[in-house]
């Protein structure tokens, strides 16, 4: 089936219905909690005690795993999902974790959320910089300490090459104030979402080129603190789905692998910027756990046997 099959399929009367509802409860949820958080995030910026300061930072991811936990359960309520979730258990929410996956579709969030909700710290995407003008949403995850960036293009990089450097800046602002609490960082090093298009250019099958400058700097800044690397790997069986399609019904399976890596000690603490020996290492690791990735992919998409 092809990437845009999910959303080919006619709606009826019921899955509209279905979307409505559930998207009607995942919108009421979101104002229902974006309330407190903001408030938090208010009395946060203009305390002057650093305890309560530090107090009200582990507030906010409770507010946030709330306000998931809640989607999580709309989701399952509203949708016949069949979830597969294969691979490690062995995660555990007060540790800190790099958190990689493919990305496909703005499905894979929620997807995320549903299968590491509560089983490793509040994680933080890294998210481009024209979301935080999203209604409600960009104020949310702005005051949960969402990294935003601004990613520039080729030809915005060739006229003034320092843009390179701005989102490896902000990558080091984010982790620099990730050190002081619980948490998973997450990144979907494609930097963009796959499609076909994009896909006929890779020498992937099924992904696109990793970009590894944010992936490192985060290795760099915080590196010896992480427990390890989960490596997060979703299939579509029947294509690639749109949120709609998530709320109306139209997904019938997801299939998401979970592999917990260990941190390259080789890796932690390099400078990626200007040491040219250690660029090509971590390229080259990235490169190789994103080869096992795309076998994994072809694996979980294979037909499963009666």
């Amino acid at each position: 089936m092809s990437s845009n099959a999910v959303s080919a399929m006619r709606f009826q009367p019921l899955t509209w219905l279905r979307a409505g509802l559930a998207g009607a409860f995942v919108a009421t949820n979101t104002l229902l909690h974006a309330v407190p958080i903001l408030s938090l995030a208010l009395a946060k910026a203009l305390l002057p005690i650093r305890r309560a300061r530090a107090a009200m930072s582990r507030w906010m991811p409770a507010l946030g795993e709330s306000w998931i936990a809640a989607n999580n359960w709309a989701i399952a309520r509203f949708t016949p999902v069949r979830w597969v979730v294969t691979g490690d258990t062995g995660l555990h929410r007060a540790r800190r974790y790099l958190v990689l996956s493919n990305h496909q579709s703005w499905v894979d969030i929620p997807v995320l959320q549903k299968v590491l909700n509560r089983r490793i710290p509040f994680q933080r995407f890294f998210l481009k910089d024209s979301l935080k003008w999203v209604p409600v949403l960009g104020l949310a995850w702005w005051a949960l300490d969402f990294p935003f960036m601004k990613r520039a293009s080729k030809s915005q990089i060739e006229k003034r090459p320092e843009l390179a450097r701005r989102d490896l800046e902000t990558a080091r602002r984010a982790c620099a104030r990730f050190r002081e609490i619980p948490v998973s960082v997450m990144n979907f090093v494609e930097g963009t979402r796959a499609d076909a298009a994009k896909l006929s250019h890779s020498s992937y099958r099924h992904l696109l080129r990793p970009r590894s400058g944010g992936v490192a700097q985060v290795m760099n800044s915080m590196g010896e603190l992480l427990d390890g690397i989960v490596d997060v790997t979703i299939v579509y069986p029947q294509g690639r789905p749109s949120v709609l399609d998530l709320f109306a019904g139209r997904v019938r399976e997801i299939r998401v692998d979970l592999r917990l890596l260990p941190v390259p000690a080789d890796l932690v603490g390099g400078d990626y910027e200007n040491d040219r020996d250690y660029r090509l290492r971590f390229q080259q690791w990235l490169n190789g756990v994103w080869s096992e990735k795309d076998a994994r992919i072809e694996a979980l998409l294979a037909p499963k046997s009666a």
